[in-house]
């Protein structure tokens, strides 16, 4: 007998979203509640979010973000990368099952825009039930590849899982570190988020990658809660700033967003220090998992999917962008 799938869409509470949101192992930005508001308030767009219920039993947790003009006959619709799964769901039955729901509540029609991304590992099956369920491939995107780095690892089974250049260059930076030469400070009340902002926007300008745009980053930050802090990672040589990372921490993950680092910081390895001393630091606020963020295969980005797959973290490579 099929399973039988309903999305009950904003009915919970903030805080009853929370609560379901807190429950999710390697819940991701996109889905945060915080995100949602940083779109609203950026770039006007609405969210709904969702309840699954799933054989009358609570599944999982959706959110999307949408647009709509002359009563919504041009209408957006964006899920990116959900829906999220609590324990015992997420198996391809429960994804057939949401997504030929999801597809009888927003079709396909002349006027509405689709992008799904699902937070769902690549695959045949995965694939063809999307398929089936109504949705196309957008065959010209790259299928989205993050890394995801285990903190509840001790941290005997952390460093044998280090790449040896990673090891490497870790051990440089700890050994300046003793003896005094670098010191880390950590920020999560936003008063080195300016100074972040300000240096990150002129190395991605002059540099030329990809990544979060400033603009976002700020509405991020504004929307950033004592809950669910930005946090600020900052080293620092002789009282000068050489190096600085991001992180959006959102449930039981956080996500490494920007990073930053002078010449002098990448001589001292500074960026290796201040990432392995984040393990503990975001272990302490109860955060287990640490998405390392999207990585690609341009030519500019290389060097940062190399320091990224040095930590031993698990690639999760999602099944693609459908419409």
């Amino acid at each position: 007998m099929p399973m039988k799938c309903e999305i009950i869409w904003n009915k919970l509470t903030v805080a009853e979203w929370e609560k379901r949101f807190d429950s999710v192992k390697r819940s991701n930005i996109l889905q945060d509640y915080s995100y949602a508001k940083a779109c609203r308030k950026l770039n006007r767009q609405s969210a709904r979010w969702g309840l699954v219920v799933i054989d009358d039993v609570e599944a999982g947790i959706v959110q999307i973000i949408e647009a709509g003009f002359l009563f919504n006959f041009f209408h957006g619709v964006i899920v990116d990368r959900g829906p999220l799964w609590f324990d015992g769901y997420g198996g391809a039955a429960h994804i057939a099952a949401f997504f030929q729901e999801f597809n009888k509540i927003f079709p396909k029609r002349i006027g509405r825009k689709r992008r799904v991304i699902p937070e769902v590992e690549n695959g045949l099956t995965i694939e063809n039930i999307l398929k089936q369920s109504g949705f196309g491939v957008v065959p010209t995107t790259q299928k989205y590849q993050t890394l995801w780095w285990n903190l509840n690892e001790d941290e005997e089974a952390a460093r044998a899982n280090l790449k040896n250049n990673w090891h490497g260059a870790l051990k440089k930076a700890e050994q300046k570190a003793e003896k005094s030469e670098l010191t880390i400070t950590w920020d999560d009340k936003g008063k080195d988020y300016s100074w972040l902002r300000h240096v990150y926007e002129e190395d991605k300008k002059n540099k030329g990658y990809s990544g979060i745009s400033p603009k976002l980053l700020d509405n991020l930050a504004l929307f950033s809660t004592l809950k669910n802090p930005m946090i600020i990672g900052k080293v620092t040589k002789e009282g000068r700033d050489i190096a600085a990372m991001l992180f959006l921490t959102h449930g039981q993950s956080a996500t490494y967003q920007i990073g930053w680092s002078s010449d002098e910081g990448r001589k001292y390895c500074a960026h290796h220090l201040l990432l392995w001393r984040a393990r503990s630091m975001l272990r302490s606020r109860g955060i287990y998992d640490l998405d390392l963020g999207g990585i690609n295969n341009d030519e500019t980005a290389k060097g940062i999917r190399k320091f990224k797959e040095g930590t031993g973290a698990t690639l999760s490579t999602l099944v693609g962008h459908y419409c």
